[in-house]
């Protein structure tokens, strides 16, 4: 029995030296493992809080680049006019004009010296103004009358912008001056609001000065030129451009080079839109540009050139500057041979110029 006991005891002094070897192993192993686990584990950690926090750096400076990015503009092409539409601008023509229609003529003699599609009767967009001024002009209305821009004058055809607010304040010779000069359309469409009758009496004045002149080709529906309803072909120009040239006042308005009205305390500075006014290599006695995309850019002149007294037409120019340079192509050649000979002014596809030699 004390031998089974003795046995019993040493078994189990045995077991649990075996316990606290086998306990001890295995805290030994834990902390090894925990020793060799732990390093990788916080290295990852702390790469993830690197990328956290790069993260974060991106997206903060992605608004700073966004903002410091050029913009790319979104160009809208122009609608094509209705010479472009009607194919006017393939027309060939010796001086090589940008112009779907072209006419230069001797104011004294009506010699035709150049024509190209001049019987094209198209929209004349700011053109339209010159009967504006003839109109006004003829009607002997007083020029110091007072004139205010209301809300009917702004525009509704084609929302285009103007200096002169609702409720300005000009007398009828400073509207008349910036219709001329800056081709301002809520002045132009004041003066017409102001007349005796209002704008349907101004309009159908308009039109009957036109049917007077013999204008056959020509029809308004309203004063600024905005609507491309307003048209005419390069022979009628001509000769509003002839009956426009009789009246002083429209010459020298027409061709001033700048003008500054007084609105309120400011003072606004207005200047001509024919940059030729300018160049002292003309001697332009009387002028008038035009632009709506329905007209392309147009330019009507008198002027003095190689001893004449022209007059020159030119309608639905494809570039912004082309017009101007249809004039200067004229001009030096009118200069140059001293004048053209007579061509046709039907409105086929051909324009014949023929210089005299």
């Amino acid at each position: 029995m004390h031998l089974d006991s003795a046995q019993s005891r040493a078994r189990r002094t045995v077991v649990g030296l075996i316990s606290k070897v086998v306990t001890t192993v295995a805290v030994a192993l834990v902390a090894a493992i925990a020793l060799t686990v732990a390093p990788p584990a916080e290295a990852a950690q702390k790469q993830v809080r690197k990328k956290a926090a790069s993260a974060q750096k991106a997206a903060k400076a992605a608004p700073k680049q966004r903002r410091g990015s050029k913009r790319v503009a979104h160009v809208v092409p122009e609608r094509p006019s209705y010479g472009q539409l009607a194919g006017l601008r393939k027309t060939d023509d010796a001086l090589d004009l940008k112009s779907s229609v072209a006419l230069v003529m001797d104011q004294d003699t009506n010699e035709v010296l150049v024509a190209k599609n001049s019987d094209a009767v198209l929209p004349i967009a700011s053109i339209t103004k010159l009967m504006t001024a003839v109109v006004v002009t003829e009607a002997q209305l007083p020029l110091d009358e007072t004139l205010t821009i209301s809300q009917e004058d702004v525009d509704t055809e084609k929302g285009s912008r103007s200096r002169l607010r609702v409720g300005t304040q000009l007398t009828r010779e400073e509207m008349l001056h910036l219709a001329l000069m800056s081709s301002e359309n809520r002045a132009a469409h004041a003066l017409g609001r102001h007349y005796p009758g209002g704008l349907d009496a101004f309009v159908s004045a308009m039109n009957a000065k036109a049917r007077l002149l013999g204008m056959s080709d020509t029809h308004y529906v309203e004063p600024t030129g905005l609507s491309s309803r307003n048209q005419s072909s390069a022979k009628d120009l001509a000769t509003l451009v002839k009956a426009a040239y009789e009246h002083q006042i429209i010459r020298e308005l027409s061709t001033s080079p700048e003008y500054s009205v007084a609105v309120g305390k400011r003072e606004l500075q207005f200047r001509t839109t024919n940059a030729l006014v300018r160049n002292p290599t003309w001697d332009i006695g009387l002028q008038k540009t035009g632009y709506i995309a329905e007209a392309g850019r147009c330019l009507v002149m008198q002027a003095k050139m190689a001893g004449r007294q022209l007059i020159m037409v030119f309608l639905d120019s494809a570039g912004k500057y082309s017009r101007l340079g249809d004039a200067e192509r004229v001009r030096r050649w009118v200069m140059d041979l001293g004048h053209g000979a007579p061509a046709t002014t039907s409105s086929s596809a051909t324009a014949l110029i023929k210089p005299t030699t």
